[in-house]
């Protein structure tokens, strides 16, 4: 991050089959060396899968997104010469991306054959409150809830 100047933030525009800024998003973070249309296709093809179960891919997606988000994260300060992990809040645009970054990660971490079943299968944990995306959140909460005592340390 800059120290003197703010920056700013880019407007990402919405995905061509579901109009949404979210899933855009999630192509964008998923994609490895610039092959978007890869990108697209694992995440397309995993809406397919979640569709093909009966359930909305949009919405269930939102509502997986909305379970790992996390609200609290740790920051570590100097102070004295001892480091503490002070516990904050999580701006929004940082939740997001925290959990779009978590849901990635728990997806690779994943051991079935292909990445779109990978992701749909997140997803759907996620949903119910399961999962590798879910188990990081539990452990962030955990963690701030351990270090609320340096809460006042808070800048």
């Amino acid at each position: 991050m800059p120290r003197r100047k703010r920056t700013v933030k880019r407007d990402v525009d919405p995905d061509s089959k579901y109009n949404s800024e979210l899933v855009m998003k999630l192509i964008n973070c998923i994609m490895y060396q610039g092959r978007k249309a890869t990108a697209e296709a694992i995440v397309y093809n995993a809406f397919g899968v979640i569709e093909k179960q009966g359930k909305d891919p949009i919405a269930t997606f939102k509502q997986a997104m909305e379970n790992i988000k996390p609200l609290m994260e740790l920051k570590t300060r100097r102070i004295g010469g001892a480091n503490y992990q002070i516990p904050v809040e999580v701006a929004p645009e940082r939740r997001q991306s925290l959990a779009i970054r978590w849901l990635i990660n728990a997806v690779r971490e994943r051991k079935e054959k292909n990445t779109y079943e990978k992701l749909a299968n997140e997803i759907l944990s996620a949903v119910n409150n399961q999962g590798g995306a879910m188990k990081k959140k539990d452990d962030t909460h955990k963690m701030a809830e351990a270090n609320k005592a340096f809460a006042h340390y808070r800048w």
